[in-house]
């Protein structure tokens, strides 16, 4: 296939762009056409466009299905960040075109929702007098399912970005904390008797059933990513809010992990206490505001710089 001379005006054609990749994804020219809401013989034609365009075959068409050839695979490559503007501008679009009247659309990992976003939305109303705010509580990897197929504009999460396709920023610092009930054996561990520490190490907490938070949420991927090393066993039992993480242990014998953020108040009046683990263990975290395409929407970034400050 002859190349043509570059021109200034070449058109992009997104539309076959996308449905390239949609063929990469599913296996199938048929099958990419249905997700996109097209006709086969037109999503045909708009990739043969595609190719005549660009001067390169793009597609490897077979009688078990069909796959972006090795040219075709490089252009998808490329074509990523023009997908992200893509959806930040019709996004942004809808934002300029709605009279002000869409709310902006937030998802947030529960320890984040329950303890700093309520005085974040608060400062941001202040500066946004009728603005409105969607909240989703979700566990971490929900946040990034949700941001990633564009159901919000901005996500809240405690772990590290690991997502394909989002970007992200640091906004905030906390630590986990290993609790007891008051009267558990561990409550007391962490005084000096003799010149000794008497802390629980990190082979014994591992050693130990403990009541944890649900694999996805952000806590249980810190706890699971430190302990690592010394082969925890499985948990005591798990559970999806950190309110029943809490209650759990200050009702029954077995220690704990949460945020340091969702445990203060419980700190603060006895109810709960800490153990000394050292510094054996890292437990800290970075929390995250994560979004979609070339950068978060105006709104967005008024949260964002909210959450920094």
């Amino acid at each position: 296939m002859t190349r043509p001379a570059p021109r200034p005006d070449r058109p992009l054609h997104l539309t076959a762009l996308r449905l390239l990749a949609a063929v990469d994804e599913l296996g199938g020219l048929g099958a990419a056409a249905r997700a996109m809401g097209m006709a086969q013989p037109n999503a045909s034609r708009a990739l043969a466009a595609l190719e005549r365009e660009l001067g390169a075959m793009l597609l490897d068409r077979g009688p078990r299905g069909s796959a972006p050839t090795p040219m075709g695979r490089a252009i998808l490559a490329a074509a990523v960040p023009l997908f992200d503007a893509a959806d930040a501008f019709h996004h942004d679009v809808d934002v300029l075109t709605s009279d002000g009247t869409a709310p902006l659309r937030v998802s947030a990992s529960l320890t984040v929702a329950e303890h700093l976003m309520p005085g974040w939305l608060a400062t941001y109303r202040r500066l946004h007098p009728g603005a409105e705010v969607g909240l989703r509580v979700r566990n971490s990897d929900r946040v990034f399912d949700e941001v990633l197929s564009g159901a919000c504009d901005i996500g809240f999460v405690e772990t590290p970005l690991s997502r394909k396709n989002l970007h992200g920023t640091v906004v905030a610092d906390d630590h986990l904390v290993v609790i007891v009930a008051p009267d558990h054996p561990w409550a007391t561990r962490g005084s000096t008797e003799g010149g000794e520490q008497n802390r629980v190490t990190a082979a014994e907490l591992a050693a130990t059933p403990l009541v944890l938070r649900e694999r996805g949420s952000g806590t249980r991927a810190i706890l699971d990513r430190a302990l690592a090393p010394w082969n925890p066993v499985p948990p005591a039992v798990e559970l999806g809010s950190n309110a029943a993480v809490a209650a759990t242990v200050r009702a029954g014998q077995e220690p704990g992990v949460l945020s340091e953020l969702a445990v203060a108040d419980a700190l603060a009046h006895g109810d709960l206490a800490v153990v000394d683990v050292g510094d054996e263990l890292d437990f800290s975290r970075h929390i995250r505001a994560v979004w979609r395409g070339t950068g978060p929407l105006r709104a967005a970034r008024d949260l964002i710089r909210i959450a920094s400050s």
